[in-house]
């Protein structure tokens, strides 16, 4: 019986089982030692976001900020890491594996309360801070992901609206790696437009300060003015605030001009702009050729935009409504600049209230440069309303108008990254989740069917 067993292994049939079950080891021992390695790798690489809204896609404005990164920053993250929301766990992750001179520090205010005190900052906080210059600025975890609190009233809960990790963190590192901030005034005293929510964060982003000045009390343009904005005056100007104006270009200002719904009501500031070569042509401009679903005076301009004016815009969809035509003119000196930057197609239409319109390309934004000075002009209020950007959520209005804004200043960025809606759900697929269910599942399944098609295929014979 013993040499009946022992001639049992020495077959040819024990000899290929064998075979099979070595192989089968020597198979499962690979893919757990991968996985077990992989497991290690930082959750960037272990991660493919696959969302449609993209919360943990890094814009090149970022990346380009990041290369350029010259000093040390520290990211003290004062939170339970274990129990913080994985969304901004991988964030962070991510975003500090762009740059080496970017270390991360978590430290959990339950077990070192003193920490609060240190940092003056309160728990679910990042303080973002650089030795080199000794400047230091937080970013609550609640600036990161916000939430409507108006669904409150309606549901009895707040829900999650939108993901900043990117916009927050980059303008914090921005901040505290840089001393070079500057002002903005914009104009009252004449029905303009108040500036939304998401206008003022975005100059916050990129280090622009706002400061209101009311045109009909002041005496002239504050010298620590950098940029003068003015947003869809409603009534015109006096001819000292015009003389204003001018005194401040000719001493190289920098003036951003947003037209209001009817240019006939301010013909002072219409006779300003035509001074740099920029004539209104009177009612508003329809387009037949660039229109959303066939209403004319829903427009996509033509944009001629290159260099930082072109930094971030990827489909180049810019939506204006009741859009105000200029003509492009001759300006008054020589030494002025007309540069069009966006426009209709040939197919626009300025059309008046008794219905006579007129066919050709009209400017609907434009630049203006002599010596130091810079005039931007915009012929639609709708570039900013906040109604329009929030109803159409992939269109790049905003961009746009950072871009042009900051175009003004040569040692600003524009660091104005919008959030990422959280109104669709998202989804994250781990390398380490798939490759565990392939060992778990997949592998053995492949390995029973050959060994059963093998079975049978002896069997036969």
């Amino acid at each position: 019986m013993t040499d009946k067993i022992r001639n049992s292994f020495k077959s040819i049939a024990s000899k290929q089982g064998s075979y099979s079950v070595g192989l089968t080891a020597l198979v499962i021992a690979i893919v757990v030692v991968i996985n077990l390695i992989v497991g290690q790798l930082p959750s960037q690489i272990q991660q493919i976001d696959i969302s449609t809204n993209n919360i943990y896609e890094i814009t090149d404005t970022s990346r380009e900020l990041l290369d350029g990164l010259d000093k040390d920053v520290t990211f003290t993250v004062l939170a339970d890491k274990s129990s913080t929301d994985e969304r901004i766990r991988n964030f962070i992750d991510r975003y500090s594996a762009l740059s080496s001179h970017i270390t991360v520090e978590w430290i959990d205010p339950v077990l070192h309360p003193a920490a609060l005190s240190t940092y003056e900052a309160d728990s679910d906080t990042i303080v973002v801070s650089c030795a080199d210059t000794g400047r230091s600025t937080t970013v609550a975890f609640t600036d990161i992901i916000t939430y409507d609190q108006m669904s409150y009233y309606t549901t009895g809960s707040a829900t999650e609206s939108e993901f900043d990790g990117e916009g927050q963190l980059s303008s914090a590192v921005n901040y505290v790696t840089t001393d070079v901030t500057k002002k903005v005034y914009y104009t009252s005293g004449h029905g303009e437009s108040s500036l939304s929510s998401s206008i003022t964060d975005l100059m916050s982003k990129s280090s622009l300060t706002l400061t209101e000045l009311n045109l009909m009390m002041a005496s002239s343009i504050p010298e620590d003015c950098d940029l003068l904005l003015m947003d869809a005056p409603v009534n015109d100007l006096s001819e000292d605030e015009i003389t204003m104006l001018s005194d401040y270009m000719e001493g190289g200002g920098h003036l951003f001009v947003i037209l209001g719904s009817d240019v006939s009501e301010t013909p002072a500031l219409a006779s300003f702009l035509e001074t740099y070569g920029l004539t209104s042509a009177g009612g508003y401009i329809a387009d037949t050729q660039r229109s959303y679903q066939g209403n004319y005076y829903y427009i996509f301009p033509e944009l001629s935009v290159c260099g930082d004016m072109a930094n971030e815009l990827q489909s180049k969809m810019v939506l204006l409504i009741n859009a105000n035509g200029l003509v492009e003119g001759t300006p008054a000196r020589d030494t002025i600049t007309l540069t069009p930057f966006m426009t209709t197609s040939s197919s626009g239409y300025a059309v008046t209230e008794d219905g006579q319109s007129t066919q050709g390309t009209y400017v609907l934004g434009a630049t203006a440069t002599e010596n130091d000075s810079r005039l931007t002009v915009i012929s639609s209020e709708s570039m900013i309303d906040e109604t329009i950007t929030s109803q159409f959520t992939n269109i790049e209005n905003l961009t746009l108008f950072m871009n042009a804004v900051t175009a003004n200043f040569d040692d600003i960025e524009n660091l104005s990254i919008e959030p990422k809606s959280l109104q669709i759900e998202y989804n994250t697929m781990q390398y380490t989740g798939l490759i565990g269910l392939a060992a778990i599942i997949g592998i053995p399944v492949i390995f029973l069917l050959y060994g059963l098609r093998q079975w049978m295929k002896r069997r036969k014979a």
